[in-house]
């Protein structure tokens, strides 16, 4: 039994049993955390382990993700870390009492180094036992997170990763399953992916004051999505490679330095921020897709698989860019490739190296699971039926929060802790964005059938992760406006019936009365927390008539009249 931590920002705590995944629960998915919420006590470790009714005498392993860099100037964004030459520092709490323990960095100095070395320590103090630890850099904890629980690894088949991390350069490795090697190839180019989030805080709508931006968690995903408002102007292109010819400089701080520059040189000429913001993104795309090639060019004799894996990872249109390359036949990316997924991959990592075991049998469904509801004055409960829940999101056409079992991996909300709705009306998207409290641009996005998907989206491939960008054909564009964003796209979830099959027959009965084999779906949860832990968080939010969890509806006695 081995015990992953990842105690920085994400923090989670995993554990795999022989090669299975036990449970992953991420911080922020407990008790309405902020999102991001770290681990600064072992008393949250001791307490989510109690939970789940694990004795701390019982897991053979315990292993925290690296962090941090081997470069002070990487310690502004964690107070908590101290660089040392070997390995980091990073304070932690027991019970009030403070103590420092050390840790793996970020990542290998030298491209010659071994990834998936690890340091091993013994004053981790979890409960009443001081307990040993591993620890693994945090780009290998990434790369057997993403690899480990790939299709890949369970045919034992070999597979190229590419990482881009916040803090990292893209870097390309590949996994030799046979002999549990890892190659590295070494940064992709010299853009560290924070740089997408720095640069565009120095333009409208993400602005901020004075030409100093800090990297955002939370700015990419907005990003992301504002971008389809604009127009690329590839004539940029050029001068972005000139600034970064001419001007490169240390990685931690260039985007700023970047992004200044730029502004510098286009301040007479008339370009629209959103025009700026969604060059930038295809120049970084353009510059990936051209940049993989050449390695993989170079090494044309491996197998052509990749997983893509890192914070960039959450970005649907650099996946969809790689897969629609035809430089690999299979592209995966797992539902938690940013560092929700670091927990997992730090388990992952000492299962490789020390068990020589490559395969983790998991399911995205093993986040915390759900509180016991407590009534609320001012709601009613009843049994109901899933035929019911279809009949109310059609007839009654509220959206309508969804709440079953354990709560999804990672940052997407997968149809246990979330926010379904009718999908036909932009009217729709308009609400649910209101009662979100998000932007009005951000798009809301489509549950699907499995089955069904190719008729509707290209390429309506499987896709249960929510992790890849889809065209919403012409023929359904107005049949389900409330999931077809600015530019025709959709971030697609597809649904079988082994997967979730509450979603997949919530998903049938409502085909039955609509002839539409979809729903809006969006995640449950306070605005800058992390999902529902429990029914009462979603009646104390009051902005919904109806909560539907394990077969019983609870409704809202003086309902809320939401404008048509």
């Amino acid at each position: 039994m081995i015990c992953g931590l990842k105690l920085t920002h994400d923090g989670a705590v995993s554990v795999v049993d022989n090669n299975r995944l036990i449970f992953s629960i991420e911080m922020e998915k407990i008790n309405n955390n902020p999102r991001y919420t770290e681990i600064k006590d072992t008393v949250s470790i001791k307490r989510i382990l109690d939970q789940e009714n694990i004795d701390i005498s019982a897991i053979q392993h315990f292993v925290i993700d690296g962090w941090g860099g081997y470069d002070p100037k990487a310690l502004a964004i964690q107070p908590r870390l101290e660089i040392d030459k070997n390995f980091n520092k990073l304070t932690i709490d027991f019970d009030g009492v403070s103590s420092k323990i050390k840790l793996a960095q970020y990542t290998e100095k030298n491209l010659g180094d071994r990834l998936a070395t690890s340091h091993k320590f013994n004053n981790l103090l979890i409960g009443d036992r001081q307990v040993e630890y591993h620890s693994y850099l945090h780009a290998c904890n990434h790369l057997f997170s993403a690899y480990c629980t790939s299709p890949f690894s369970k045919r034992n088949e070999s597979s190229f990763i590419l990482i881009w991390d916040g803090g990292m350069f893209p870097r390309l490795y590949y996994f030799e399953a046979k002999t549990k090697k890892v190659n590295n190839f070494g940064p992709i180019f010299l853009l560290i992916g924070n740089i997408y989030t720095i640069f565009s805080q120095h333009f409208a709508p993400f602005k901020v004051k004075g030409s100093f931006a800090k990297d955002d968690l939370s700015i990419a995903g907005k990003v992301m999505a504002y971008i389809a408002k604009g127009k690329c102007r590839e004539e940029l292109f050029d001068l972005f490679d000139k600034i970064i010819i001419e001007h490169y400089s240390n990685p931690m701080g260039f985007a700023n330095k970047f992004a200044n520059l730029f502004k510098g040189l286009i301040k007479k000429e008339q370009y629209s921020d959103e025009d700026i913001l969604l060059t930038f993104h295809s120049y970084l795309e353009r510059t990936l897709i051209q940049k993989l090639k050449k390695k993989i060019d170079r090494n044309s004799s491996l197998e052509r698989r990749l997983c893509i894996v890192g914070g960039c990872a959450l970005n649907i249109k650099w996946n969809s860019a790689i897969r629609n390359s035809g430089l690999f036949s299979q592209v995966y990316v797992p539902p938690f490739p940013n560092d929700s997924g670091s927990a997992i991959g730090a388990a992952c990592s000492l299962m490789v190296d020390k068990l020589d075991c490559s395969w983790l049998d998991w399911n995205v469904y093993s986040g915390p699971r759900l509180n016991t509801p407590s009534p609320l004055p001012g709601w009613t409960s009843r049994t109901s039926s899933v035929k019911e829940l279809a009949q109310i999101l059609h007839y009654i056409n509220q959206p309508v929060v969804l709440l079953n079992d354990r709560a999804e991996l990672g940052p997407r909300s997968l149809g246990n802790r979330s926010i379904v709705a009718a999908p036909q009306s932009k009217a729709m998207q308009t609400l649910l964005n209101k009662i979100k409290e998000r932007e009005d641009y951000r798009p809301v996005s489509p549950v699907c059938l499995e089955e069904n998907a190719t008729s509707i989206f290209e390429p309506g491939t499987r896709d249960p992760y929510m992790l890849f960008d889809h065209k919403v054909k012409n023929s359904w564009k107005s049949k389900i406006a409330a999931v077809c964003h600015i530019d025709g796209t959709a971030r697609l979830q597809t649904v079988n019936q082994t997967e979730n099959d509450l979603l997949f027959q919530l998903l049938k009965e409502y085909k039955s009365l609509s002839n539409i084999p979809m729903l809006c779906n969006t995640s449950a949860n306070y605005k800058g927390r992390g999902f529902f832990p429990d029914v009462q968080s979603a009646m104390e939010w009051n902005k919904v008539n109806y909560v539907w969890s394990h077969n019983i509806l609870y409704e809202k006695s003086n309902k809320i009249q939401f404008l048509p």
